[in-house]
């Protein structure tokens, strides 16, 4: 029973890690570099950027990170609801995997289980909440397209190949960070 489990939960797992890494970090190796401009007169700071000036010029991958903060914030003002459900869907997919370690590890000290169930046991909870993740994923990505429709970026970048650039990596930190982050240790490319 515990092997069934095994396999069934490593294909969502592994589709996850696959799909991360196509939409998410390959995006971000081949584009990332890019040096963009923007306009300083239509690109405002980042709420939470601690920096005291504004560059007007920076890679992609920065520019797409802001972009996505960007556009959660004004998902947070239009949809609160929306968008604490995506927070609330990240954080259960943040918190499941290392309480199922847990509750597995003490199941095996006392003795309940063996230890392959316990690993099996763990990998299923990392498979619950990586289904989690990627079925909230749509409602960000969705966010993040209708910001790039919104009057607040149309002309950011004057250079149409520096926004694409711009847009594919913000997308792409969208990916990014929809999978777990035991998952994150095991991609290709991580930090």
């Amino acid at each position: 029973m515990y092997r069934i489990l095994l396999i069934v939960s490593l294909l969502p797992i592994l589709g996850t890690m696959l799909l991360s890494w196509w939409f998410g970090t390959r995006v971000l190796w081949v584009q990332g570099k890019r040096q963009c401009r923007c306009d300083l007169g239509k690109w405002f700071p980042d709420p939470d950027d601690d920096q005291e000036v504004q560059r007007s010029d920076g890679s992609s991958r920065d520019f797409g990170r802001q972009l996505r903060k960007k556009a959660m914030a004004h998902w947070q003002d239009n949809s609160p609801k929306l968008a604490k459900a995506r927070e609330g869907n990240r954080s259960f997919a943040m918190a499941v995997p290392p309480l199922i370690a847990l509750v597995a590890v003490f199941a095996v000290i006392a003795g309940r289980i063996p230890p392959f169930a316990a690993i099996a046991i763990f990998i299923a909870g990392t498979a619950l909440s990586t289904v989690i993740a990627m079925l909230s994923l749509p409602s960000e990505l969705t966010a993040i397209r209708r910001y790039i429709g919104s009057k607040a970026f149309k002309g950011s970048f004057p250079n149409s190949y520096d926004e694409q650039s711009v847009i594919d990596c913000a997308l792409a930190h969208a990916w990014d960070s929809s999978l777990p982050p035991i998952l994150k240790w095991l991609r290709p490319g991580s930090k």
